[in-house]
Order: structure tokens, then C-alpha cells, then sequence
């Protein structure tokens, strides 16, 4: 009798947490994320996924799926590494902003501060960079603009600023929001004429190291890089290995890193504590920017800010060469998402599946099956 009223009453107890709306349990929210993210590789033809959950800076679940090469039928694990794209700039972002903690850079300096040879960005600011309001147009002509870059050319990064220079604004500065890579391009630059230093070398120095994250550098096609995956590409329906770039592009600010979802663990702690910035620095990280017209838009310090059902959103996504790439942090609950894919082409593939995911552990989030917000850059 006792034991059936034990029963009985853990029964009422898991009835009412269902009723009002209390998360799973760990190991039922695996089981359905499993769910969410085979149905949306089978629904989107992805070749491989690997995804990590943390809550309150730990890892909850970090697994992979499908295959990291094709060819090879090696299959995608925790270890597996995969190019950032744009989720990279947020390591360039958090680069510049410990610059700015010690005193070296300022988010409203002009910068003409650090590149005097271009009058013509005598009213841009070094924080209209951050939140791709500076009117400099995308080098790669990514979002409707022209291509300054043959793709299958190296350039330096200085050919690349000087190529950039030559452009005229695409509007007043702080006129409007306009993704730019350029301007983590040049972020990158600025990073090295300040301490002298290569980005990489920098954010290596800086932030991988103290960080242990032993599996995130810069993108190299010569190396030997354990645990490396292939990217693709969908054409008429069936897989294809992505086009060549030419390596030089790959060692850009913009992005251009190698990571797995064990070191963006290390990562979202990093921006949950303050190993690396103040607590007051990277707060200004999610504050949405002003335009001159005093319009608020929800872009923050790299990071994108959304209103999710009344839960607070900070993401960050990325595609470019084969890879879909996103982060997803919802401040408030103290739950991140990161899903790392190897198939390129659209920004939406790796944002249905965090929805998805976020959604199990949060309840009370809408998951929207066609994002319209996802926007990856390089």
C-alpha cells in the first residue's frame, strides 16, 4: 500500500510539472533532441551534425550525428571539428573588446584612429564595425552587393583593407543595419596594428589558450587537423563536395576558424563567467543598438538580440564553404545551443534544429519552422 501511494503521488507530482509547463528531465530532453535533429537532417538532406546543450555553463548533452566525411563513412562525434564561419567573429568581437578593457581601443573611437590612409571612414566607429551599421560594404558581395574578391585568388589582409577603401559607403554611418564581413575584416587589421600581433595569433594568445580550447584555430588546408570534416553542398537534391576557396580567404577575422562543440563549451562558460572580460563588458554585449534615427534594432555587439516568447535571445549563425554554423544563448535561462553542420547553402538549416532543441529544455518557447531571422554571413 505504501509503495503504490509512492507511486500514486510521484505520478501527481509529474502530472503537474507537465501542467505547468516544467522542462523534462535530462534524460527524456536527450531522447527528444535526438528526435528534433535526426527529423530535421532527414528533412534537409544534412550529411552531419554536432551539437552541444549547456545550461548554466556546463554540458547537459554534446553528441553527433550522421557522417563528417561522406567518402570515408566517418562518422560526426563531440570531437569532430568543423569550420565557425560567423560564429568565429564572436571570438574577433571579444579580441577587440579586451583591447578595450585595457584601454587600447575605445568602441566610439573613429576609425581613422587606426587607419589614417581612409578619410572617406572619417565618421565610422570602431563599435559601427561590431554591429554592421558602418555603411562599408561586404567584400564578398554576399548579401546583393558586388564581389571586390576573385574567390579563387589569395589576397593579404592588408590587399583586402586596401580593396575594401576603394568602395564608397553604402550609407551614412549609424544610417542603418547592414551585415558586413568588412567589418570584421577590419577588426582583424585592427587588432594587429594595435599589439602588432596577427588576429589569430592574438585571439590564440589571449583566449583559446587560457581557455583550453585546443581544437579552435585558424583554418589551414595544409595542416593535419585530427578530427577534420568535409563540407558539402546540395545540387539537384544529391550531395556534392564544396567549391575550392583560396586559402588566404580562409585566414580572415571574419569567421574563418576551426572549432568543435566541445571547445564552444569552453566558450559559452567563458561568457558566463569572467574568465576573459568583466561581467560589465560582455553585458554590453547584448544591449540592442540605437540607429540615428533613434530606431532600436536588435543587434548587439556581434551578437544578434531577439525577444523569443519573453525569453531573451542572443545568437550568432554562419555559412560559408559547406558548413552551417550557429549559437544560440538565451541569457535569462542560462541555456545555450550550438549546432555545427557540414552542409552549406542556407542559413535556416542549423537554426531550425537549435529551435527545436531550445525548445525541449525551455518550455514556453514557439519553435518557428522557417526562421526568418537566420542570416550567416561568411
Amino acid at each position: 500500500m505504501i509503495r503504490q501511494f509512492i507511486v500514486l503521488a510521484c505520478s501527481v507530482a509529474w502530472l503537474a510539472g507537465m501542467a505547468l509547463g516544467a522542462p523534462p528531465s535530462d534524460k527524456a530532453a536527450s531522447a527528444q533532441t535526438d528526435e528534433v535533429v535526426r527529423a530535421q537532417m532527414r528533412e534537409q538532406k544534412i550529411p552531419g551534425v554536432s551539437l552541444a546543450v549547456m545550461r548554466d555553463g556546463k554540458i547537459v548533452k554534446a553528441t553527433g550525428y550522421g557522417l563528417a566525411n561522406l567518402e570515408l563513412k566517418v562518422p560526426v562525434t563531440p570531437e569532430s571539428v568543423f569550420h565557425t564561419e560567423s560564429v568565429g567573429k564572436t571570438f574577433t568581437a571579444v579580441g577587440v573588446l579586451i583591447l578595450m578593457e585595457e584601454g587600447k581601443v575605445g568602441l566610439d573611437d573613429k576609425i581613422t584612429k587606426y587607419f589614417p590612409e581612409v578619410p572617406l571612414w572619417k565618421d565610422v566607429t570602431v563599435r559601427q564595425l561590431f554591429t554592421h551599421t558602418s555603411g562599408i560594404a561586404d567584400y564578398v558581395g554576399e548579401f546583393g552587393g558586388k564581389s571586390l574578391v576573385d574567390l579563387q585568388k589569395n589576397y593579404t589582409e592588408d590587399e583586402i583593407v586596401r580593396l575594401i577603401s576603394g568602395e564608397p559607403l553604402d550609407f551614412e554611418p549609424g544610417e542603418k543595419r547592414a551585415y558586413s564581413n568588412s567589418g570584421y575584416v577590419l577588426l582583424g587589421a585592427l587588432i594587429r596594428r594595435v599589439t602588432g600581433k596577427n588576429w589569430a595569433d592574438f585571439l590564440q594568445e589571449r583566449i583559446f589558450g587560457p581557455l583550453a580550447m585546443t581544437s579552435t584555430r585558424v583554418i589551414s588546408e595544409a595542416d593535419i587537423i585530427p578530427n577534420r570534416t568535409s563540407g558539402y553542398h546540395l545540387v539537384n537534391g544529391q550531395w556534392k563536395n564544396t567549391d575550392w576557396v583560396a586559402p588566404s580567404l580562409n585566414t580572415l577575422a571574419d569567421g574563418t576558424l576551426y572549432t568543435n562543440v566541445l571547445d564552444m563549451a569552453k566558450w559559452d562558460e567563458a561568457l558566463s563567467t569572467e574568465k576573459i572580460l568583466k561581467r560589465t563588458t560582455i553585458d554590453q554585449m547584448w544591449i540592442p543598438i540605437k540607429l540615428n534615427s533613434g530606431t532600436i534594432f536588435p543587434q548587439g555587439l556581434c551578437f544578434r538580440i531577439d525577444d523569443v516568447n519573453g525569453h531573451r535571445l542572443a545568437w550568432k549563425d554562419g555559412e560559408f564553404q559547406g558548413y552551417t554554423t550557429i549559437m544560440s544563448r538565451y541569457l535569462d535561462d542560462h541555456l545555450t545551443v550550438v549546432v555545427l553542420t557540414n552542409l552549406g547553402g542556407d542559413a535556416t538549416i542549423p537554426r531550425r534544429i537549435a529551435d527545436g532543441v531550445a525548445a525541449i529544455y525551455i518550455p514556453g518557447l514557439k519553435v518557428v519552422k522557417d526562421s526568418g531571422s537566420a542570416e550567416a554571413g561568411k
